[in-house]
């Protein structure tokens, strides 16, 4: 079954947004760099994204995923590729590899 993984917002500074969240609410940082915060709440992760780096967007683990053209390997070692819905709103299918 796929779920939601994290949900992704651009910030204009990435350490200066982390501890904020940090400081008002329980969760903890599970990576940052000055482009890029994932930070885990007890029930979803949140990305806090530069807008030259991420579009917003939600993602959707998918333990399926297939290599692609289209697939990106990230930093965390997690490869994904986005997609758009009839929207235009970004969505992005995730895998971990275990």
């Amino acid at each position: 079954m796929d779920y939601i993984d994290h949900i992704a917002i651009q910030v204009k500074n990435i350490k200066k947004s982390t501890k904020w969240y940090i400081d008002n609410f329980k969760c903890k940082i599970l990576y940052i760099d000055d482009t890029w915060a994932f930070i885990e709440f007890e029930n979803i992760k949140l990305a806090l994204v530069t807008k030259s780096q991420h579009p917003p967007h939600f993602a959707i683990l998918d333990k399926n995923l297939k290599i692609d053209k289209n697939t990106v390997e990230h930093r965390d070692g997690s490869v994904s590729k986005y997609i758009q819905d009839s929207d235009n709103n970004f969505i992005e299918i995730i895998n971990y590899r275990d």
